[in-house]
């Protein structure tokens, strides 16, 4: 801990000045070596050799081997001392045994003391919690085990109690607030920018609108002024939208506004689909109103093979019997509502294959008497049996 006596006094750096005497035959040197008779070094009281080197600390005369360090007894590194009480210290020695530990970084603070909060500081190291300002100079307020500036310790105050803290003023908002710029305000700090009028808490933010000049955007208007300017209202929150449009179902939207109709996520310009006045996202579009495959059950999203009130993914539309992929130009045979490839439907018993083209040729007269074929989608045809 810091000696009381030290507290709050600045600790200078002192350079050690240094003087060589050296003895030469003149008259000046004589003079200088009669005036060294009565002189003793201050620590042994020893006098001085004429020829030795001797040390002058602020008029203080000392051997060099003296003039030490009195923890350690060593000679001062690059000639820098501390003093203190009368005596003088390294560096290290007067670090160890006065100087205070910053509070935040650790580190010996020689110097300037900040003592605040139980602890000492660099005044470098003394900043506000929030908004990270120095508080040597400018003082501060306590906050549970924090030091904050006085702004933001009212700003805690007000996030407290429900309310927050104007930019300007710096003082707590009671009523509705004006958010301007990414700040708020109390709404009397400001006038329409059109019509001059005092603003309250539902005036409105032009952030940017084509048409209109650079003096024009970035300001506030009231809300009589800002529905003149013709901004287009988001079919969601019905409130107007002042950066990007989204067009779609014939209304405007806030990007974050347009969202699928099922899971309410935003589409942030991605694909959507349309259906009965509602917005939806791929996923939820094919899985409410999409095909399902009939070997897999899973909803189709790419290319819808259909045939025989049924409908395949292009991985499954297949011969039911030898697996062997079928596509738009692949012709099939319906066999038990199922599709089977020429040559598997050649394998068939003659009688079977008999009986299915008098069904088919049935079929085809109680529908108008044309052959019955199937059109999948993109293109697949099934072909009614031949005869045997």
């Amino acid at each position: 801990m810091f000696p009381a006596s030290v507290r709050g006094m600045n600790l200078m750096r002192l350079s050690l000045s240094m003087r060589v005497c050296a003895i030469h035959q003149s008259f000046t040197t004589f003079r200088l070596s009669m005036n060294l008779e009565h002189v003793v070094c201050v620590r042994c009281e020893e006098s001085f050799d004429s020829r030795e080197k001797i040390v002058n600390s602020n008029g203080e005369l000392w051997h060099s081997q003296c003039f030490t360090c009195c923890q350690c007894f060593q000679p001062f590194p690059d000639g820098v001392f501390y003093e203190f009480d009368g005596r003088r210290y390294c560096e290290h020695d007067f670090q160890v045994l006065f100087a205070p530990c910053c509070g935040k970084c650790n580190e010996f603070i020689i110097g300037r003391v900040i003592k605040a909060m139980n602890a000492s500081w660099h005044p470098s190291c003394f900043r506000c919690r929030v908004c990270s300002t120095e508080l040597a100079d400018m003082g501060f307020m306590k906050h549970g085990n924090e030091a904050l500036c006085h702004g933001c310790f009212a700003g805690v105050k007000a996030a407290a109690r429900g309310k927050h803290m104007c930019y300007k003023c710096h003082q707590i908002i009671e009523d509705g607030p004006l958010k301007f710029r990414g700040e708020l305000y109390h709404p009397y700090h400001f006038n329409c920018n059109a019509c001059g009028i005092e603003l309250t808490s539902d005036a409105r933010e032009v952030a940017s609108r084509p048409g209109y000049t650079s003096q024009d955007v970035n300001e506030l208007y009231c809300l009589r002024c800002h529905d003149k300017m013709g901004i287009p209202i988001c079919g969601a929150c019905h409130r107007p939208i002042e950066e990007r449009v989204v067009t779609a179902l014939g209304k405007n939207w806030h990007v974050e506004h347009f969202v699928c109709a099922r899971c309410e996520k935003p589409f942030m310009g991605n694909r959507h689909y349309e259906k009965r006045g509602l917005a939806y996202c791929e996923t939820h579009y094919h899985m409410l109103f999409g095909n399902l495959c009939y070997v897999c059950n899973q909803v189709i999203a790419g290319d819808v093979f259909t045939c025989m009130n049924k409908a395949w993914c292009a991985d499954h539309f297949a011969c039911f019997m030898c697996d062997q992929k079928l596509n738009t130009k692949s012709k099939f045979y319906e066999y038990d509502l199922k599709p089977a490839c020429k040559k598997c439907y050649e394998k068939l018993p003659t009688e079977l294959r008999r009986r299915l083209k008098k069904m088919h040729d049935e079929q085809a007269r109680r529908s108008g008497g044309s052959p019955v074929q199937y059109t999948p989608t993109p293109s697949a045809v099934a072909v009614a049996p031949e005869s045997p």
